[in-house]
C-alpha cells in the first residue's frame, strides 16, 4: 500500500495491518525478514541507511510510553532508537546469538542474573529530568488492590506489601517496568542491551523483581532458586535483601493478577509470591 502524502497522516487513523507500509513509507525502510507479531505489537526485520533495524507497530499504551524512554536512554543500557513517534518505533536491531534465558536454563542462572542487573543499573544511571509521560508505580499497583479486594488470599498479602513499599519509595528512577530474560538481548559488539520498556517511574528495586519470575515457570520456581538468585542480586545490585524480597512479593502478586486477566497460568507468578512471603515471614 502506497500513501500519497505519509508525512501529514495521523497513524492512530490507519488500520493496524497498514501500519507497517506506512512506516516502511515514511522512514524509507527496506524490507529485511518476514513481519510477526506479538500480543500488542507487529514487528519486521528492516533496513534503514543500509543499518540493521527492527521496526516495532504497537497499540499498547505501556509500550508507546516506552517509545518516548527508548529515545531518551540514547542507547546507553537499551537498543538505539533511530525514529520513533506514539505508535511506532525503529531501533538497532540484536544481532547477536546469545540467549539470556537459554544461558538461565542451562546452568548459568547467576551469570544471566548479573548481566540483567548491570543492565539495570545502565538504565538507572540515567539522570532527571525524565521523560514527562512516565507512568507513576503506584498506578501501576491498582489492579492487584482490586485483585485483593476480590480473590483474597495470596493478594491482600501482596497488596500490603505494596502499598508499604509504595508510600514510602526510594531512589527514585525512570523505570523500564519489564525487565526479563527475553527483554535484554544480545546486539554483538554493543553488548546486552535492553527492548520493550513499560515507561514508569519510582523505586529502582521494582526493576529487579521480575528477574525472579523468569525466565520461565520450571526455573522461577525451583527449590532454593528464589534465595541464591536474591543473593546474587542483592549483591549485584547493592541493594537490600529484604526490601528486594518485599518487591517480589507485591510483584508476584500484581503479575499473577495479570495472567488471570490474559487468560495465561498465573500459578507460577502465585508460587514465586508465596515463596517470598515466607521468607519474609521467618
Amino acid at each position: 500500500m502506497l500513501f500519497e502524502n505519509p508525512i501529514a497522516i495521523n497513524a492512530n487513523f490507519i488500520p493496524m495491518h497498514d501500519r507497517l507500509a506506512y512506516y516502511k513509507q515514511l522512514w524509507r525502510l527496506q524490507n529485511d525478514g518476514e513481519p510477526f507479531s506479538t500480543p500488542y505489537s507487529l514487528l519486521q526485520p528492516v533496513r534503514y541507511d543500509n543499518i540493521e533495524c527492527m521496526l516495532k507497530i504497537t497499540s499498547a499504551g505501556g509500550d508507546q510510553r516506552g517509545n518516548y524512554l527508548m529515545a531518551w536512554w540514547q542507547g546507553k543500557g537499551a537498543a538505539k532508537v533511530l525514529k520513533h513517534d506514539n505508535a511506532a518505533l525503529l531501533m538497532e536491531r540484536a544481532t547477536g546469538g546469545r540467549s539470556l534465558a537459554e544461558m538461565a536454563k542451562t546452568g548459568r542462572d547467576d551469570d544471566a542474573s548479573r548481566i540483567l542487573c548491570d543492565t539495570i543499573a545502565k538504565l538507572h544511571s540515567h539522570q532527571p529530568p525524565y521523560p514527562a509521560n512516565l507512568m507513576q508505580l503506584d498506578t501501576t499497583f491498582r489492579d492487584l488492590e482490586s485483585a485483593a479486594s476480590k480473590l483474597g488470599g495470596i493478594f491482600v498479602e501482596s497488596d500490603g506489601i505494596a502499598k508499604k513499599l509504595l508510600k514510602d519509595q526510594r531512589e527514585i528512577v525512570a523505570l523500564h517496568g519489564d525487565i526479563h530474560h527475553d527483554n535484554v538481548l544480545d546486539f554483538g559488539e554493543r553488548g546486552w542491551l535492553a527492548i520493550d520498556p513499560k515507561g514508569l517511574i519510582g523505586e529502582r528495586g521494582f526493576d529487579y523483581a521480575n528477574i525472579f519470575c523468569n525466565p520461565d515457570a520450571a526455573v522461577a520456581t525451583s527449590p532454593n532458586r528464589l534465595m541464591q538468585q536474591l543473593e546474587v542480586v542483592a549483591k549485584a545490585a547493592i541493594h537490600d535483601k529484604i526490601r528486594l524480597l518485599q518487591w517480589i512479593a507485591a510483584w508476584a502478586g500484581l503479575s499473577a493478577v495479570w495472567s488471570f486477566d490474559d487468560k495465561t497460568d498465573p500459578e507460577p507468578a502465585i508460587t514465586v509470591a508465596k515463596m517470598a512471603l515466607a521468607v519474609l515471614q521467618l
